[in-house]
């Protein structure tokens, strides 16, 4: 018994020690999660790509912006189940940290089970609106059909990151992923090369591997003999619990959502040009992904130290964890968007063999290599203030700087010039000024925060 809290105890520190360290090491684990996570869906892309068709990679990559629609409020939810849970366990209150995460199970499963069926029932109606190619939209369709019933699982993984993040340990949703990840592109493999399957293969592919990862971590949270055990008989929604969830959750899903929902109209802009360019952009879109998501996991440290150090009432250390998240998330979009200047080409040869696709490719990351780093202040301003519990301004923010921005731009600026540079520097603009306005609601609302 005592070997086995020693083990669960083995978690990173947030109300006391080094924050440049603690905040790194918390980080590190974290960032391998989401590369793993974003793996479920380049090794769909990289596979179909390589041993299937260009019409297959078209197909997959369609989807690219509708997956990461929902994907992203799945990912906000979690974010909300962890900053609730690092509120509780900052203030060491053992009841509402049972109500939280047995209620946030409840919560998170439902979500996952309504977006599934949302996917099955209209992800042909909004394909078709995106402007999807002929050639291309009865493979896209089977996709999003089928990738969508591991909904649920992922809502439920999302979950118990959820939990573990906020209790300082980020190294067995890790493991759990890494297991999941390898067995995703096995199967990847499998239904492609050997059973001759395309797009709806590695779709079936991810939805297994997505079952995996949740069933691990439920069996984690089912063993351990810490405060944040997991009892079936205490599965429950508690109305206070479930809103407190809810509040932080759904607003960060919808800023995850947002994003998305923004890009769909820019799906609609490229998919105006012809079947190679809009395979070439759909490979290269997995960039942006990877790197937003090696930089999510600085927010996820930002958030979860904040929300710790705001239960145990360290106003200095909250603002400490504010700026070092920044600075770490900043470095690795300037880091890894050089590499992708640099190395760009080989980076797009794992997606796609043909010459003009990939030069189709560069394109975008020749414009957007620069923008990445831009982005930490914006969505590292969101997590600040998601971890002081301020949702609801950031969220409309979000719409207005980058939801409402892009859609004007796209019938403005890109519907005069119609070129693929007057398309994606877009980003660039509405990053630096939703950055500005999410920064200054950030700084108000901590200087008003009462440690009583």
């Amino acid at each position: 018994m005592e070997k086995k809290k020693r083990r669960f105890s083995r978690t990173i520190e947030m109300t006391s020690g080094s924050l440049w360290k603690n905040i790194f090491l918390f980080s590190l684990p974290l960032m391998f999660s989401q590369i793993l996570e974003v793996l479920f869906n380049l090794s769909d892309v990289a596979i179909v790509g390589r041993f299937s068709s260009y019409q297959a990679l078209g197909s997959v990559g369609s989807t690219t912006l509708l997956v990461t629609l929902f994907t992203g409020f799945l990912i906000g939810m979690g974010a909300g189940v962890n900053v609730r849970t690092a509120h509780e366990l900052g203030a060491g209150n053992q009841d509402n940290i049972t109500k939280t995460i047995h209620t946030s199970l409840l919560v998170c499963l439902a979500v996952g089970l309504i977006i599934c069926t949302i996917c099955i029932l209209f992800s042909e109606n909004i394909l078709h609106l995106l402007n999807t190619k002929d050639e291309l939209i009865d493979g896209a369709v089977l996709y999003m059909k089928i990738y969508s019933l591991g909904m649920p699982a992922m809502a439920i993984y999302n979950f118990g990151n959820g939990v573990l993040s906020a209790r300082g340990d980020t190294t067995k949703p890790l493991f759990y992923l890494s297991i999941a990840g390898v067995l995703n592109v096995i199967l990847n493999l499998i239904f492609v090369i050997y059973f001759h399957m395309a797009a709806e293969g590695v779709a079936l592919a991810s939805a297994i591997a997505q079952y995996v990862s949740a069933a691990l971590i439920i069996i984690n949270l089912l063993r351990r003999n810490d405060e944040c055990k997991l009892h079936p008989s205490k599965l429950r929604f508690h109305k206070k619990a479930s809103l407190a969830v809810l509040m932080l959750g759904i607003p960060a899903g919808i800023q995850n959502a947002i994003f998305a929902l923004a890009n769909l109209f820019v799906q609609t802009g490229l998919n105006s040009f012809d079947a190679v360019t809009v395979s070439g952009n759909s490979a290269a879109i997995n960039a942006d992904t990877l790197v937003f998501n090696l930089m999510y996991a600085f927010y996820i440290a930002g958030s979860s130290f904040i929300s710790q150090n705001y239960g145990a009432k360290n106003k200095k250390r909250m603002l400490q964890s504010y700026f070092i998240s920044v600075f770490y998330a900043f470095a690795a979009g300037a880091i890894f968007g050089i590499l992708l200047l640099l190395f760009g080409r080989q980076f797009l040869s794992l997606f796609a063999t043909n010459p003009d696709v990939i030069s189709a490719g560069l394109q975008r990351i020749k414009i957007m290599w620069f923008a990445y780093c831009i982005s930490a202040f914006m969505d590292g301003s969101i997590a600040a203030s998601r971890g002081i519990g301020k949702t609801i301004v950031p969220t409309i923010l979000v719409i207005i700087g980058s939801c409402v921005f892009r859609v004007i731009w796209i019938y403005t600026i890109f519907a005069h010039f119609h070129t693929i540079p007057s398309l994606y520097l877009l980003y660039f603009f509405s990053w630096v000024l939703t950055s500005i306005a999410e920064i200054i609601y950030f700084a108000i609302s901590f200087h008003k925060v009462k440690m009583d």
